[in-house]
């Protein structure tokens, strides 16, 4: 079934987010977060700064790609209450990224107000760093299963239904933990970067360190045993399946795991350069992406299909 307008701009929101969650961490591993002061929304005070240092550029850069992101998702939720009837899950799923995408903001503005960037190393700014990692992943799972949704993917109960959903539900929790650890281990890595791979291991065992260094160790831990259980499940979905959405996204996923466990040994024994972080952090929306597609394909209620008829009207008016 070809795509509607609907569905199109669903999925380029969804990417345009996951660009906007990869410039984020380039401004966090570059130190740029202070590019712009403790001003929000204004740039040091100023509408556009003159003379702005590369600090400010990229800081700058990413609150406007932002600004476009949350344009982009009233426009979603917009077009879905126009184009959609009531009660119907396209609708859930705009209503939910509108609101993630608006806490999204506010705690990105939190950050630079109370000067949670740059060289603060403070447990305050890693608790926030978690919860925008953890708000981050849920703006991207609601707009997945929007564009999803809107493309008439819609759910199939498999055999066995009861151990999937713990399954894939205990997959979820797992990967969020993981995703959270990996953000502060990100953060330690860029406030403490050790000079050799030995070194880091020292500075990992050693109590006196920095409580950002000694948290550390537990990212690869968790990575791995997520890792393993994300192959498990990805594996007995596939010979549970009913259809072959879900035995395709089965393997998407386990593909998308293994590449992340690989990328995360790179980034570790290169000690974690700028670029591999970016990598490392797009395989990991991808895996939760993948991960959040296959639940919905293989757990969800089933619903009836609807064809919007009014879709293509719609668009033209809104875009």
């Amino acid at each position: 079934m070809p795509l509607t307008r609907f569905a199109k701009f669903a999925w380029a929101v969804l990417a345009w987010n996951v660009i906007v969650v990869l410039w984020g961490a380039f401004v966090r591993a570059t130190g740029a977060g202070a590019g712009c002061g403790n001003h929000w929304p204004l740039c040091n005070g100023q509408v556009a700064p003159v003379a702005p240092r590369i600090e400010t550029l990229i800081e700058l850069t990413h609150r406007l790609t932002s600004g476009v992101a949350l344009i982009g998702v009233l426009i979603l939720i917009l077009w879905a209450f126009r184009a959609y009837p009531r009660r119907h899950p396209v609708r859930w799923g705009a209503v939910a990224s509108a609101a993630f995408i608006l806490s999204e903001s506010l705690v990105g503005a939190g950050l630079v107000l109370f000067g949670w960037v740059a060289d603060d190393a403070s447990a305050e700014r890693a608790l926030v760093v978690a919860i925008h990692l953890f708000n981050t992943f849920l703006l991207l799972a609601s707009l997945a299963v929007t564009a999803w949704w809107a493309s008439g993917q819609w759910p199939r109960a498999l055999p066995g239904r009861g151990w999937i959903v713990w399954g894939l539900r205990a997959g979820l929790l797992s990967v969020l933990l993981v995703a959270i650890s990996g953000a502060i281990t990100a953060l330690g890595d860029t406030l403490f970067p050790a000079a050799s791979l030995a070194e880091g291991l020292r500075q990992d065992m050693d109590p006196s360190q920095h409580f950002l260094i000694q948290l550390r160790i537990w990212h690869p831990l968790l990575s791995i045993l997520t890792g393993v259980f994300l192959l498990i499940l990805a594996r007995a979905l596939r010979g549970q399946a009913a259809s072959p959405t879900v035995a395709r996204l089965s393997w998407i996923l386990a593909i998308a795991v293994v590449v992340q466990l690989a990328a995360g040994l790179v980034n570790v024994v290169l000690l974690a350069p700028v670029w591999m972080q970016i990598v490392h952090l797009l395989l990991a929306d991808l895996v939760w992406i993948s991960l959040v597609l296959l639940s919905a394909s293989a757990a969800a209620v089933p619903v009836p299909r609807f064809e919007p008829a009014a879709t293509e009207a719609v668009g033209q008016a809104l875009i």
